[in-house]
């Protein structure tokens, strides 16, 4: 299931697409910017994985979702080395594709970080040398 975050408010969807009961298990590695939408989209007794904080690392939080849906929130990094080295195998064998949304001169940098924060890419943005 694909939700475009763009058109409608994804946590909203998941709710109503799990007919308002939520889903088992979220991983964000966003942070702020989607922090409360991760909670809502939790059922009763689910799951959040916080694996990082791309989108800044300080919020409030409405500590009553946490409690009033019984959820668990956990953190954790990147991973091993070992887990590290085996998914990289699967990258050089084919097996994994980075998703790049778009590619940009060095130069607009800048436009590559608004685009970034507007929402405007799905996937990474490559940078290219102008040289």
């Amino acid at each position: 299931m694909l939700i475009d975050r763009s058109k409608t408010a994804w946590s909203e969807a998941v709710f109503q697409l799990t007919n308002r009961r939520g889903v088992d298990v979220v991983v964000d590695n966003v942070g702020a910017a989607s922090w409360m939408g991760s909670i809502r989209a939790l059922r009763t007794g689910g799951r959040m994985l916080v694996v990082g904080n791309t989108s800044g690392h300080q919020f409030d939080l409405d500590i009553r979702y946490v409690f009033a849906k019984q959820i668990s929130i956990l953190g954790s990094t990147m991973g091993r080395r070992d887990d590290y080295a085996r998914v990289m195998k699967q990258f050089f064998d084919g097996r994994l594709r980075v998703v790049v949304g778009a590619e940009l001169p060095l130069s607009e940098g800048r436009r590559a970080h608004e685009l970034l924060e507007a929402g405007k890419v799905f996937g990474k943005i490559a940078l290219i040398s102008n040289g």
